[in-house]
């Protein structure tokens, strides 16, 4: 076993411990959530300071507006910016707004909610530093909305904040995507199901904890069924009539052992990895009479946030190299391949169809491509 470096090696005490490029996108994620500034770079020399929207309070911002001599703006994704009004080619990276002379409590109505208004007449587009403030954003389960500042290579405003590179965000975010280590596994009964084995694997940017659930015993050689189910905690924990998780989890695990035996992923990705303050603020607004794709994109997000890297890292943890997904959503099977699974087949879960849900489950239909005909499933149900 080589020694550790020690006074003639001079390293970095942190990169002993992980990758260092996945710490630094951690301290930084960190840092946006506590409401603090973090510094962004790319390869040329270019800086941006940040703070997050959704974590800032008016102090904050009124910090960061005196440091930034007024020249701070708000960075809205493209989606949002639709939401605004602004279409074409020049917005496709985003929008930044001129924040010089507009109030914190004027933010919100830009950023997020409902109504809006017009678009301030003064805007220029985004660039890939503001689209590296909303990766960071959604690595810490934040809304995509940033309040900036570009920064000269000598500007030493914000040099006692975290600094996080482009490159980081590409190397480190992937690399802590497929390190998932097998923490704790024990046997649980489940109710209509029978003795199951939850597996706790642990990893990640955020290093968040992971579930599966190993329903019997499969041949993990062979063609494993598996179910990747994401967290909902209104409709898995408390029954919530909106959406058909529930139901779907129940009975794919009811169906994972009428197979014999498979998987089911429990995945931390509330509101399709939007996270659950931003799915309660959806929720709002589907109240209002939004579909669900709408009124995430209120919000800045797209029509699936989720990703797959921890699914499959997990199940390549469980020595699982072929699946049979049971799922009605071709776009998951699409993107657990091009995660690196080979997934050889696709099995229906439905839920019950409800007053509240039916339009929830129309909308999964007809505009995110998910394979439910859901007249016949109301007939059926007759």
């Amino acid at each position: 076993m080589s020694p550790l470096p020690g006074p003639a090696m001079p390293v970095a005490a942190s990169s002993l411990f992980g990758d260092p490029a996945a710490i630094r996108c951690e301290r930084a994620v960190a840092e946006l959530r506590s409401g603090r500034p973090v510094v962004i770079t790319d390869d040329t020399g270019q800086r941006m300071a940040v703070i997050a929207l959704d974590s800032a309070t008016a102090r904050s911002f009124e910090t960061f507006a005196v440091l930034a001599d007024d020249r701070h703006y708000l960075f809205l994704t493209e989606t949002r910016a639709r939401v605004l009004g602004v279409e074409g080619i020049e917005a496709a990276q985003g929008v930044r707004i001129p924040l010089a002379g507009i109030p914190f409590d004027a933010l919100p109505q830009l950023g997020y909610l409902r109504e809006p208004g017009p678009l301030p007449p003064q805007w220029n587009p985004g660039d890939a530093l503001d689209a590296g403030a909303v990766e960071l954003a959604r690595l810490g389960l934040l809304l995509p909305a940033m309040v900036g500042l570009p920064l000269a290579s000598d500007d030493a405003r914000f040099d006692g904040a975290a600094q996080v590179a482009l490159c980081d965000l590409a190397e480190g975010a992937a690399h802590a995507a497929h390190d998932y280590e097998l923490v704790a596994r024990s046997p649980v009964p489940l109710r209509e199901v029978g003795m199951t084995t939850f597996a706790v694997f642990r990893g990640g940017v955020a290093q968040r904890d992971q579930v599966a659930i190993i329903v019997g015993e499969p041949d993990l050689a062979a063609v494993v069924p598996v179910r990747v189910h994401s967290s909902c905690l209104t409709g898995d924990l408390f029954g919530s009539l909106k959406c058909d998780c529930g139901d779907q989890l129940r009975r794919g695990l009811r169906k994972l052992k009428e197979l014999g035996g498979g998987v089911l992923l429990y995945l931390d990705q509330e509101g399709r990895g939007t996270g659950i303050a931003a799915k309660m603020r959806a929720y709002g607004y589907q109240h209002d009479g939004l579909d669900t794709i709408d009124a995430d994109a209120q919000l800045g997000f797209g029509a699936d946030e989720r990703r797959y890297g921890s699914a499959v890292a997990m199940l390549k943890g469980l020595g699982i190299a072929r699946i049979a997904l049971l799922s009605n959503n071709p776009t998951k099977v699409q993107r657990l391949r091009n995660a690196g699974m080979d997934v050889v087949d696709c099995i229906p879960v439905t839920g019950d169809i409800t007053v509240e849900n039916e339009q929830y489950l129309r909308t999964k239909a007809e505009r995110a491509g998910h394979l439910l005909d859901v007249d016949a499933l109301i007939q059926a149900a007759q």
